[in-house]
């Protein structure tokens, strides 16, 4: 009896053990994460560059697309309102400013990173001058709206005649202001 006791108990304890590890829900079964989303162990979905969202259903540079009104104020440069146009780039990750400064012919490259946005060293001429910027901003969420109506840039402008204008950029001067 007492053998077969031993033996029983053995072979509840096998099974419990063998149900027990064998219970693991593969929590990506069910999970299908767009644009070339990987799944993790535990369901959430990590994104390409250029993706986000619970299941990467979101092209980041969606949000900074469209006409901004800019409102700035450089170190050098009088107050000035005027609008820009953000457009596709090449790649997701990017955006193509039209009108950048102001200027008509001023098409700047930026990189966007979630929240973010990147100008990268470029140029662009006026009339003789050649102009070098350099910036970074922040988009953050319109309030009543939830959509992404606000946008700070921080940027330096700097001529080939060896004028410097500040919009921000480096704590000197103000940041310009864009809005949808």
């Amino acid at each position: 009896m007492k053998r077969f006791l031993l033996a029983s108990l053995s072979a509840i304890a096998a099974i419990t053990t063998f149900t027990v590890s064998s219970c693991k829900v593969d929590k990506c079964k069910s999970i299908v994460c767009a644009n070339g989303g990987t799944c993790e162990t535990d369901g959430s979905c990590t994104c390409p560059a250029g993706y986000e969202g619970e299941r990467c259903e979101t092209i980041t540079r969606d949000r900074y697309k469209g006409a901004w009104t800019v409102t700035e104020d450089g170190t050098v440069s009088s107050v000035a309102r005027y609008v820009v146009s953000v457009e596709n780039n090449s790649n997701m990750t990017s955006v193509q400013i039209r009108n950048f400064n102001n200027q008509n012919n001023a098409v700047l490259v930026a990189n966007i990173v979630k929240d973010s946005i990147f100008i990268p060293t470029q140029t662009y001429t006026v009339g003789t001058l050649t102009k070098t910027v350099v910036g970074y901003g922040v988009i953050t969420p319109e309030k009543f709206y939830e959509g992404h109506g606000e946008m700070k840039l921080y940027y330096r402008v700097t001529s080939s005649d060896g004028i410097v204008d500040n919009y921000g950029y480096q704590g000197n001067g103000v940041a310009s202001l864009w809005t949808k």
